[in-house]
């Protein structure tokens, strides 16, 4: 069983995402599923479409933003929710893949909407125990 889980931090009136995980690519993978769990329990949204996203930056805090950004433009331009990524990070290139449907209301509930990933409390980095964190603040 994976290790890797997602988690949320208070941040006045906006919301923390962290991701943690055994690989770079699975924090952020699992910063993704926090980032829909603001919005919805993931849980409630089925993996049927997947949509490509590929990021480039010159530093792992810089991806990790423009890698939550693109869920959050994907997610509004689409009118989707996802709840399943797969993340490959090689020389400051993100390749990865969002897995979702369109937003049922109904069946989804959604409580915010994501404005975007801020620079607040970005932080991606190894912890002690040698697994990942990848994290920062989301205007809601």
């Amino acid at each position: 069983m994976s290790a890797a889980q997602w988690q949320h931090f208070p941040h006045e009136a906006d919301v923390g995402v962290r991701g943690i995980g055994e690989s770079l690519e699975e924090a952020f993978e699992q910063a993704a599923v926090a980032l829909t769990a603001v919005i919805t329990d993931p849980e409630r949204v089925e993996p049927r479409q997947a949509v490509p996203i590929a990021c480039e930056a010159p530093d792992r805090e810089l991806l990790l933003v423009d890698w939550l950004n693109a869920l959050v433009f994907e997610m509004a331009s689409r009118n989707m929710l996802f709840s399943r990524f797969e993340v490959t990070i090689r020389d400051g290139r993100l390749q990865g893949t969002a897995w979702g449907e369109p937003v049922d209301r109904e069946r989804h509930r959604p409580t915010v909407e994501v404005k975007g990933a801020t620079y607040t409390g970005l932080h991606v980095g190894r912890r002690a125990d040698g697994r990942w964190v990848a994290e920062c603040v989301v205007d809601v």
